[in-house]
């Protein structure tokens, strides 16, 4: 693993807005790594033969984070933060694209062990979750924001805390409780 300091990174972002073409190549050579080990963490759980690839995920979001004009990034954490949103983006555009929603009714009941984490088990319902978070978002962001970070972000429990300004105690704390909530949504249990 490539091993870069937070400063180091947020120097690159900042050079970067400021229109360094050579930064953003430095970037992404500090953060390639990392967003690939992200997207793997993620689509490790996905049923085999899933037509999106790992490689194909970290290009989509580096594809969409060059194109996304000037952000003021702030630091380090900012940056992931975005890209687990970018993630879970693509990989809800691509669920939706496939017309998993079509396959009955509008979600099927997923078990908690098939949400929140990543496993070898069956791909979970991408769009099922997703509403799930939204629903989640509406009740308590930070929560929803966890979820985010972890499942799609990839983001251990210390990189969690660092992107949001909180301990990694509060974050494991919200990540149970996140997690409780998903299953009852994501139950139909009302």
């Amino acid at each position: 693993m490539v091993l870069f300091s937070t400063h180091e990174v947020t120097q690159l972002l900042k050079a970067w807005t400021a229109g360094d073409e050579k930064a953003l190549e430095k970037l992404t050579r500090l953060v390639y790594e990392q967003l690939h080990r992200a997207a793997r963490h993620y689509m490790a759980g996905q049923r085999p033969g899933h037509a999106l690839q790992t490689t194909a995920l970290v290009n989509e979001v580096y594809l969409r984070l060059v194109d996304c004009g000037q952000v003021n990034w702030q630091d380090r954490a900012h940056f992931f933060a975005v890209s687990a949103t970018l993630m879970r983006r693509i990989l809800i555009d691509f669920a939706r694209s496939r017309g998993y929603q079509k396959l009955g009714a509008y979600a099927p009941h997923i078990s908690l062990s098939e949400v929140p984490s990543v496993s070898a088990e069956p791909d979970p319902n991408i769009v099922a979750l997703d509403d799930a978070l939204k629903s989640l978002g509406e009740v308590d962001g930070r929560k929803s924001k966890i979820v985010e970070l972890r499942f799609f972000g990839g983001l251990s429990l210390e990189e969690t805390a660092e992107v949001l300004g909180i301990s990694a105690e509060t974050v494991g704390r919200d990540w149970k409780l996140a997690k409780m909530w998903l299953l009852h949504e994501l139950s139909g249990e009302k």
